[in-house]
């Protein structure tokens, strides 16, 4: 039981650590990078250990060499002088010296060989990572292009779903408006309809001849002409009546 609840939790947790990668590709890139840096320096240093062993091996086969050609005069010396013994010695020690010279150039050899090897599965094994890295900084933007492209459609979309929704509303707000409209111009007619247009141009016609009355009278008292015409001397009939009306009757 205990097993299954560990896996249970391992799950989980695997779960949302492959959320956060998901939602983090760049984070996620830049730890790869980074051990791909770390592998790469751990990788040299084992390669420089190898060349190490390499230069090792030169040294030594140089001193070999040396040692062969001191040995060789040795022996080629002693035997000119008739030295048998010191001959035979430098001799078996030459010997010696050319079997160990011939195996170290061997593994010479075998260790530059080795050594180039390594170099170029690092090299090969650098570009190929690198390969990757830019395919994945590649796909990653292609990625982040994509993403924008499908939320600017996505906005799009909606906002014309948005706009189809609202033109429901629209659609009432414009019939309220116009049942209003009408509402308002029938409440006009009926008010203009209900007026008493007699009356009214009667009126008009009272005001309009009140003011020619006070006008008239107004020119009179003052001797001044209307539309041009002087006034007579002799003041209407109407005019005398009307001051002998308001005034004392004369005798």
């Amino acid at each position: 039981m205990f097993r299954r609840l560990g896996n249970l939790i391992s799950g989980f947790f695997s779960l949302f650590i492959s959320g956060l990668e998901r939602q983090n590709p760049e984070a996620l890139l830049e730890v790869e990078k980074e051990n791909l840096r770390k592998q790469i320096a751990q990788y040299n240093q084992g390669l420089a250990q190898h060349a190490g062993l390499c230069e090792r091996l030169m040294a030594q086969v140089r001193k070999l060499e040396v040692d062969e050609r001191d040995l060789t005069a040795k022996t080629t010396a002693s035997l000119r002088v008739n030295n048998r013994d010191a001959a035979s010695q430098f001799a078996l020690r030459l010997q010696t010296v050319k079997r160990e010279l011939a195996e170290n150039r061997e593994q010479l050899a075998g260790a530059e060989n080795t050594y180039k090897e390594l170099v170029r599965a690092r090299d090969v094994s650098i570009k190929a990572a690198q390969s990757k890295i830019d395919a994945l900084k590649n796909s990653l933007t292609d990625l982040k292009i994509k993403k924008a492209t499908a939320e600017l459609n996505e906005m799009a979309s909606g906002m014309i779903t948005q706009i189809g929704g609202t033109g429901d509303t629209l659609n009432r707000l414009h019939e309220m408006v116009e049942e209003d409209r009408q509402k308002a111009a029938g409440r006009a007619r009926v008010a203009r309809d209900s007026l008493n247009m007699t009356d009214f141009a009667m009126k008009e016609e009272e005001q309009r001849a009140m003011a020619d009355a006070a006008l008239a009278d107004f020119a009179a008292s003052e001797g001044l002409a209307l539309d041009g015409q002087p006034l007579s001397s002799t003041p209407p009939a109407t005019t005398e009546s009307a001051q002998k009306t308001m005034g004392p009757q004369a005798q």
